[in-house]
């Protein structure tokens, strides 16, 4: 294997990782600011100005705190958890195409760390092992809280992986790819799959508020019944990874739903910017278009965070199993009909 491509998609993961890192971090300076917002309060604002150290105070205090330990003897595991947790966070990015290309150094760099054609596939998967994580860290704290939110997070994200998958069907469908750049360069213009897949994105969304256990679906860390959740008995960078985890999935899942079905890096216009400004000014433009729309989905999350109450459990599972999932199966019908109809005017020639 040539050692220019190794290099390349090497710097290309640490950048990656990176910016999600770094997204993840200023996320919770977002969220209190967007808090005091809508609170009409000011919000952090000593460390730096408007508060932009506040993130970099909050790591440093993290590194700092002491290390707490629970009496269990599955110590190893207590370890383990967080690390899966922000692991699987980070995983999930590898598949993501942020731009088409850049021109640098005499040789075209794609912005993806890979581009495999089951990238959608490669998300589900890695999404589905993030629950390990939190069931793991909530049983090794040997706490019957920490074990109850645990419970409650991997029911949830089961449950809702159940719809989430089946949404993806209908527009599966439609596209004919598992492949997220293929998706993305579908949705060309304005041409955005959201106009052709209403209810996948409204079933999706739903979702991804309940994989992010992210309010009205943050049960699993729910104070005035579980005191912190899974992550009760954790302290330090451990509780670090958790919560870090949880803002990289809220970045992650914008991405996704942004590339799914608002198309990703397109902007119309796109064709000709690239033509006559150039490829690299063109898809720079393309990557700022991607951020501002996954900013845009970060800041709804933060805006139901602080408008909305959390569901009691048995509505949880009622909207789940009973409302999204039957949709769900009801929106495959429907695009399935759709697509039979199309395809039988074609062959008749109408």
């Amino acid at each position: 294997m040539d050692s220019t491509f190794i290099i390349e998609k090497s710097v290309v993961i640490v950048v990656v990782f990176a910016i999600t890192m770094l997204v993840a971090m200023y996320s919770t300076w977002a969220e209190r600011k967007v808090a005091a917002f809508l609170q009409d309060r000011v919000g952090p604002n000593r460390a730096g100005w408007g508060g932009l150290f506040q993130p970099l105070a909050d790591g440093l205090k993290l590194f700092a705190k002491e290390e707490f330990e629970p009496n269990t003897p599955n110590r190893f595991l207590f370890f383990v958890g967080p690390g899966i947790a922000m692991g699987t966070a980070l995983m999930t990015s590898a598949v993501i195409p942020w731009g088409d290309r850049l021109h640098l150094f005499g040789k075209d760099i794609l912005l993806q760390a890979t581009d495999i054609n089951i990238g959608l596939l490669y998300f589900f998967g890695v999404v589905s092992i993030g629950v390990y994580g939190i069931m793991i860290g909530g049983w090794a704290s040997n706490n019957k809280f920490s074990l109850m939110g645990a419970v409650r997070a991997a029911s949830q994200m089961v449950s809702y992986e159940v719809a989430m998958g089946l949404s993806m069907i209908a527009l599966l469908m439609m596209t004919g790819t598992l492949s997220l750049r293929e998706i993305s360069a579908q949705q060309a213009g304005m041409n955005w799959n959201v106009f052709y897949q209403p209810l996948s994105f409204l079933i999706f969304l739903i979702c991804a508020f309940a994989e992010s256990n992210r309010t009205p679906f943050d049960l699993p860390e729910c104070e005035s019944e579980l005191i912190g959740g899974y992550h009760t008995e954790y302290s330090s960078m451990k509780m670090g990874f958790y919560l870090f985890a949880e803002y990289a999935n809220m970045f992650i899942s914008s991405t996704i739903l942004s590339i799914l079905f608002f198309g990703g890096y397109n902007y119309p216009g796109m064709a000709y910017a690239v033509e006559n400004w150039g490829v690299n000014i063109g898809n720079i433009i393309g990557i700022v278009v991607l951020f501002a729309k996954i900013f845009g989905f970060i800041f709804f999350y933060m805006w139901v965070r602080w408008t909305i109450p959390r569901f009691r459990y048995d509505q949880l599972m009622h909207l789940g199993w009973r409302i999204l999932i039957p949709l769900s199966i009801i929106n495959i019908i429907i695009t399935g009909i759709v697509i039979l109809r199309a395809d039988i005017a074609a062959y008749l020639g109408f």
